[in-house]
């Protein structure tokens, strides 16, 4: 969060942060590991533990194999969830498993009624809690889907003024969370740190990480991110004689 409410942050040689909002990473942990984890760390710890202790219910994450999403999936395992993924892409299923997923659904050649049966299967007794990447496509999804009392936590949509079924959720008693990683409570961001941290010092292998680029690159590497040419997390590197 270098850049939350500065004006320099992000795509810098250097940067000064407020000492209670850094973590020593884990001997074995890479820097590139490390700079993964930030934004998408913490918003994934927050989009799960928002709705309270996890243990032993069933939690949904849509978008499993991203960059908030594992770590959603991760957390949610962590946490004593049981945790089903959904993902778009082949091989993205095996990165959900590995993040921690029991259950995960390719949803690239399904129709929405196919998903809400395949979801269903998965967890007759509803889904508890959902971590939605995409609340304007996946709302009436995750609304026949959800469990009495469950809840729905949003970090994203690709229509900012997206419809919901109200009479539904509010039938269900469900719970919506909106979710700006700028603005979480400051205890949520040290415990994400802290629990990150600490899966990460026990065996949680974190992000693949794709091939870096050097700074003086960084236009090539956002090319690489937005066409998806890459496998695995984009980092950018400082060369070595000038960290």
């Amino acid at each position: 969060g270098a850049q939350s409410y500065r004006p320099f942050g992000t795509a810098a040689e250097f940067t000064v942060l407020p000492e209670q909002n850094v973590r020593e990473l884990p001997r074995r942990v890479s820097f590139e590991q490390g700079a993964c984890l930030g934004i998408p760390g913490i918003t994934g710890h927050r989009a799960v533990h928002i709705a309270g202790p996890l243990r032993d219910r069933t939690v949904l994450v849509q978008g499993g194999a991203g960059a908030v999403g594992l770590a959603a999936v991760a957390c949610a395992a962590d946490a004593g969830a049981r945790v089903i993924a959904t993902v778009r892409r082949e091989g993205d299923d095996q990165v959900a498993l590995e993040a921690g997923a029991d259950i995960v659904l390719r949803t690239d050649d399904l129709s929405s009624e196919e998903v809400v049966q395949a979801v269903r299967k998965a967890a007759p007794d509803g889904i508890d809690h959902v971590v939605e990447v995409a609340l304007h496509a996946n709302i009436v999804t995750d609304e026949r889907v959800l469990a009495p009392g469950g809840s729905v936590a949003s970090y994203a949509t690709g229509n900012s003024n997206p419809s919901i079924p109200f009479w539904p959720l509010v039938f269900k008693n469900a719970t919506l969370y909106f979710l700006g990683s700028d603005d979480f409570p400051e205890e949520a961001k040290r415990q994400a740190a802290t629990d990150l941290t600490r899966m990460l010092a026990s065996g949680w292998t974190g992000y693949d990480i794709a091939p870096s680029f050097p700074l003086d690159a960084i236009a090539t590497a956002h090319v690489a991110v937005e066409q998806g040419s890459s496998s695995g997390r984009v980092v950018v590197e400082i060369a070595a004689e000038n960290a």
